[in-house]
């Protein structure tokens, strides 16, 4: 009998709670009755917030009956401010009015909106780009609790599922990351961008990441998996663009003056200004480090300059220009064995190993509005940079260096240039609003690699010493002039109010060349010369081929999307798939481009300003994998073979979680934040 009276009581209980409870929904439309995405629908007393979806829909559930303030804002709009009677569920509508431009003499800001969690996902569209479907996260720098000033890849992408980091050295000079499995050695998988145009050196000959932008200067980091191949280029892993900060507007000049002390000598020093003057704005920061790692032979410097210059030409044209300038100098340690690292993991035998980067970038950005509905971006790049290598460079880490003999040197050189034009505009289609990208994008790379002897001394002496030792047998001489032309699209259908569908293509003209020759060098017992002469390897590599994508997603309601989304990938055979480097290394005349798809199944979401969360699974097929082989060769030598050895399949599942316990502690104090998340990957292959 208690126990009856009990459910009876527990029954009565949730029946009455549930009743006392309802839905405030509705429409947010401006002046023509359009839709408005992305406006904020605040209930004041019960402290909850909406976002409209792109039909301009929202929802506030679970409201107690009573009097409310109601109120809806959105930028370009006047706010609107409602009283509200509940008694019932209740579905509304709104429409804004635009306000008109108008020039005020002071704004104060008494209050900023509270961004509660570190991570979020990219909107549906964002500019001149598409992210529907997609898996995406957005890191907010703002909202990060770590240490910026060393780019600190364990803190700054920690709620990012699914990567792979590992750190060469506490300065954070280089990132290397990788998603899903794939090798992170400085990001080659990914795509890697800031504010929209390629960094890296090569980014299909040589794609890998040597400059990393300083974290204090940006505002966000976005992270878009595989299925960024379409409008981004065809990297397995995706892309990551880094958005600086923008200048500041209230202000004519910001100065950010931030020093950093650490252990083994670390300093930094950050030092920004920015401002707005007129039409005129500005963000520019010097950057510098040095310092070592915890082991000898580590020694670093780094100067990173960036310069953001815009000029506002009319109210729907802006003209900007960007200009990078990232060198720095390391002393490289060398590897260790299992056992040498057990017995002194500071222990080093390299002395005379050094790297050295030095990078030039520099940018043209037109963006123009030719309708509140028809949005043009375009830009023009040019990159000159440069990496070498100088040292003992032995595959025997081991092994120790013999201070009288030549270290090796490598020398790369890459000068590109490249062009990217976005048109995006929305469109009606049988009532509900559709967006329609189209892209292109023209790239041309310059670029070339010299290996041969370098001097016996232990300085950073980066200049060739062939007359001194004019038989050193690893000695080459490479120009990879690259050629890329794309042509992308994609179109968001709103098949629902809930579900839209996001098909995608990208077509991709590819010319890849190695012209050049290695050194066939053989010598005798006493160091004698039996052979010295060149060899020369020309290779073409010319095609052209389609990718498609698909995206779905389905908004349960306006905090719960369910995304879906498969999109083919490549990856270019690189100039150092394509490069003999001695006589005892092959490459299959029949080498091909790695391919496969990515596909991606999930759910995301908030709960008020509560939780976060992003549930899901993936597969990732990659074929046609370059690697190498040893095989004996008809004169009985060993060689090694690189070429197309196999394929691999890899999946799993990702989820992601993030509690804002201040929410249900303290929510009325906006002094203090406290998050506990998640991060859970299970990764097969």
């Amino acid at each position: 009998m208690i126990s009856k009276a009990f459910s009876l009581v527990l029954f009565l209980f949730t029946v009455t709670s549930v009743c006392g409870q309802f839905t405030v929904s509705g429409i947010v439309t401006d002046d023509d009755g359009a839709p408005l995405e992305g406006a904020e629908v605040y209930l004041r007393q019960a402290q909850t917030l909406s976002i409209t979806d792109e039909d301009g829909r929202f929802a506030i559930e679970n409201v107690k009956e009573g009097s409310y303030d109601i109120i809806i804002f959105t930028l370009g709009y006047r706010v609107m401010e409602k009283s509200l009677e509940v008694s019932e569920s209740v579905a509304l509508q709104f429409q804004l009015e635009a306000l008109e431009v108008q020039e005020l003499s002071e704004v104060v800001i008494t209050q900023e909106r509270e961004k509660v969690f570190a991570l979020q996902k990219l909107k549906t569209v964002e500019g001149t780009a598409i992210y529907a479907g997609k898996k995406s996260e957005v890191i907010l720098v703002e909202n990060l609790v770590g240490n910026l000033a060393t780019n600190n890849a364990r803190q700054v992408y920690n709620q990012v599922v699914g990567l792979n980091i590992y750190e060469d050295c506490n300065a954070g000079l280089q990132l290397n990351i990788g998603g899903r499995g794939l090798d992170p050695n400085r990001s080659a998988n990914f795509n890697i961008r800031q504010n929209g145009y390629d960094i890296s050196a090569d980014a299909l000959g040589y794609p890998e990441s040597y400059y990393t932008p300083p974290v204090e200067a940006l505002s966000e980091i976005q992270v878009v998996r595989g299925a960024a191949s379409l409008q981004y280029g065809s990297q397995f892993g995706g892309m990551i663009n880094f958005k600086f900060r923008k200048p500041n507007p209230n202000k004519k000049i910001e100065l950010v003056y931030r020093q950093t002390l650490g252990a083994f000598d670390l300093f930094t020093s950050f030092n920004s200004l920015s401002g707005t003057v007129g039409d005129f704005s500005y963000y520019t920061f010097f950057n510098y480090k040095q310092g070592q790692c915890f082991r000898c032979n580590s020694d670093f410097t780094s100067r990173n300059y960036y310069g953001q210059f815009g000029y506002q030409i009319s109210s729907k044209t802006k003209l900007s220009f960007e200009a990078t300038l990232f060198n720095y100098l390391t002393k490289q340690p060398g590897g260790l064995t299992d056992t040498q690292f057990e017995e002194d993991p500071t222990f080093t035998n390299r002395d005379r190993n050094w790297f050295k980067v030095d990078w030039k970038l520099f940018t043209v950005r037109l963006e123009h509005q030719f309708s509140p509905k028809t949005d043009f971006s375009t830009y023009f790049s040019t990159l000159n940079a440069e990496r070498n290598a100088l040292g003992f460079r032995v595959n025997r880490v081991f092994q120790a260096d013999d201070p009288e003999s030549p270290r090796e040197l490598l020398v790369d050189n890459f000068d590109n240039i490249s062009a990217e034009t976005r048109l995006l505009t929305r469109y009606q289609l049988e009532d509900r609003q559709s967006v329609f990208l189209i892209g292109a994008k023209y790239y041309q790379s310059f670029g070339g690699q010299q290996q041969g002897p370098g001097n016996t001394a232990t300085n950073a002496d980066f200049s060739f010493a062939t007359e001194e030792f004019p038989n050193y047998e690893r000695q080459a001489q490479f120009d990879f002039p690259n050629l890329n032309l794309a042509l992308f699209g994609e179109n968001v259908f709103q098949i629902s109010k809930k579900f839209s569908a996001t098909p995608g293509f990208r077509w991709e003209y590819i010319k890849t060349e190695s012209e050049g020759f290695f050194k066939r060098i053989f010598l005798d017992l006493a160091g004698n010369p039996l052979l010295n002469e060149e060899e020369p390897d020309n290779r073409t590599f010319e095609r052209n081929f389609l990718l498609l994508g698909l995206g779905l997603s389905y908004k349960a309601t306006p905090s719960v999307e369910i995304y879906g989304n498969i999109s083919e990938n490549y990856r270019s055979v690189t100039f150092n798939d394509i490069r003999i480097v001695n006589p005892s290394f092959l490459v299959d005349p029949d080498i091909r481009d790695e391919e496969g798809y990515t596909a991606d199944l999930g759910v995301r979401g908030r709960w008020d300003d509560k939780i976060t969360y992003d549930v899901g699974v993936f597969g990732l097929a990659y074929n046609a994998r370059i690697g190498e082989i040893q095989f004996e060769d008809t004169d009985g030598s060993v060689k090694r073979l690189r070429g197309n050895i196999g394929d691999a399949f890899i999946y799993g599942a990702e989820a992601f979680a993030d509690w804002n316990i201040k929410a249900f502690l303290a929510p009325a104090n906006n002094k203090m934040k406290l998050n506990h998340y998640v991060n859970e990957a299970y990764t097969e292959s």
